[in-house]
């Protein structure tokens, strides 16, 4: 039997990784999660917990498997990247952050046309890990739920989430508009917040006030992924990465100065504007739709339901045909020490 571990570090690592856990499962194998103290234990039953260095080192995984940008690096197992979200440029740099090399991981599981190519020319460059193309874990239940009805709804539903993202959120100018939408629409509006956002306790006070001024505004203070998307109809956002995944359900999506805009979005400038353009985006233009789908494309390759196999097996490849047999990585030596400051860990 085969035993992996998850290195959950926030809230959103647990729709990302439960599918990977489905296919773990499938296949007669174990896996634990070690959790940050970032993020909440909203593990269910069946679902196993390592709490301590000393468990995590004894448990022994042959891989860990991490959403975010880091892993500690003496864990044992392969280390793994399976991306918090897709590539989605939020500010005008020239190359976006989720391509950034931190020296921490072994493999990296990519996810399509956006975001391949330029890993593979960082691994020809760099030599200390190998890129699989496998998909992203998180998808595998979007396309299966395809395969279900949706939640039915008598008024129209709206989603906003904003990115967390300093200087391009529109969380801080998003109440006032919402809660004249509130009044003046009979739409239901979800909110949820990244949990980066969540450390504003007057930007939550505000928004945990509109739940309660009215019926029609409920605001969750976790995302619950797909579930939530398959409650709603159109998502308002600005430059979140939560849009492809969004869109990866023939659903449209109302930006407020996203940073890259396209044809695949109905981007407005002005908050006078929003609710003009959710009105559109409800009609589903058929144009808009196509570009939507063109767009997505771009990013999810495979749409078979089948990533969390690629990615095992991606492990599996490496192990048998790379491990110990490429570049060795960076020493990385003041992140390594800055971990295990953090930790009060000092054994190597």
């Amino acid at each position: 039997m085969k035993r992996y571990l998850f290195f959950a570090q926030l809230s959103y690592s647990y729709s990302i990784l439960r599918p990977l856990q489905e296919e773990i499962w499938r296949r007669g194998d174990e896996v634990s999660w070690f959790l940050e103290d970032s993020c909440p234990d909203l593990l269910m039953e069946g679902e196993k917990r390592l709490r301590t260095i000393d468990e995590v080192m004894a448990y022994n995984p042959l891989a860990i498997f991490a959403p975010g940008n880091y892993i500690y690096d003496f864990f044992p197992g392969v280390k793994v990247g399976v991306f918090h979200g897709y590539p989605m440029k939020k500010r005008i740099e020239k190359i976006d952050d989720h391509f950034t090399l931190r020296g921490w991981f072994d493999i990296y599981c990519t996810q399509g046309e956006s975001s391949t190519p330029y890993f593979q020319y960082l691994e020809k460059k760099n030599g200390y890990f190998k890129i699989y193309e496998t998909g992203w874990c998180k998808m595998d239940s979007f396309f299966r739920s395809k395969l279900t009805a949706e939640p039915g709804r008598d008024v129209p539903s709206i989603l906003y989430a904003p990115t967390f993202t300093k200087g391009i959120s529109s969380a801080w100018l998003m109440e006032p508009v919402i809660r004249r939408l509130a009044q003046e629409k009979n739409w239901k509006w979800i909110i949820t917040f990244h949990p980066k956002l969540h450390t504003d306790t007057e930007l939550m006070a505000q928004f945990e006030q509109l739940d309660k001024d009215f019926p029609n505004v409920e605001f969750r203070k976790i995302n619950k992924g797909l579930e939530t998307f398959r409650e709603s109809d159109v998502l308002l956002c600005d430059s979140s990465s939560l849009i492809v995944e969004y869109m990866m359900l023939d659903k449209p999506v109302v930006t407020f100065r996203n940073t890259h805009p396209g044809d695949f979005l109905l981007d407005v400038q002005e908050l006078d504007e929003i609710g003009p353009a959710i009105e559109k985006a409800l009609t589903c233009p058929e144009d808009l739709m196509q570009h939507i789908r063109s767009y997505t494309a771009e990013h999810e390759r495979h749409r078979d339901g089948n990533n969390s196999a690629r990615v095992l097996d991606a492990v599996d490849d490496f192990i048998a045909n790379y491990q110990g047999r490429i570049a060795k990585k960076p020493l990385n030596l003041f992140r390594k020490l800055k971990l295990r400051w953090r930790l009060r860990y000092f054994k190597w």
